[in-house]
């Protein structure tokens, strides 16, 4: 066996195992964070990390051109689709009120949805 080929499958490997537990660390960020912003940060971010590292480890494995297409299509597919998700996620969230907005640090949206009107109150 090559030592290249040795090396690029070694890599692979530690790719892989790095892209799982990063998603394991965002499956507890879910289950151990109080609330939905939280979780759904929790829910994205390590996620899409991982996934395109686990898929990067196994792109260095396989290296044939059908895989690297496909795998390249399953992290385009990735990055599009699992931020947005947890975007819709959070912003259902504050539209219903799940979101404790004294904890907010910055409330852009508040402006958005209420026309700019401020109720009376403490400036």
């Amino acid at each position: 066996m090559n030592v290249w080929l040795q090396i690029l499958d070694t890599a692979g490997a530690l790719l892989v195992l790095l892209g799982a537990a990063i998603c394991l660390l965002g499956v507890i960020g879910m289950l151990r964070l109080p609330d939905v912003l939280s979780r759904s940060h929790a829910a994205t971010k390590p996620q899409t990390l991982g996934i395109l590292l686990v898929l990067a480890g196994v792109a260095l494995r396989l290296r044939s051109g059908m895989d690297l297409a496909t795998l390249s299509l399953i992290g385009f597919f990735q990055m599009l689709t699992g931020p947005v998700a947890s975007h819709l996620v959070a912003r259902s969230a504050y539209r219903t009120g799940q979101v404790q907005h004294e904890e907010l640090l910055f409330d852009e949206l508040d402006e958005q949805l209420t026309d700019g009107k401020q109720p009376p109150g403490p400036a």
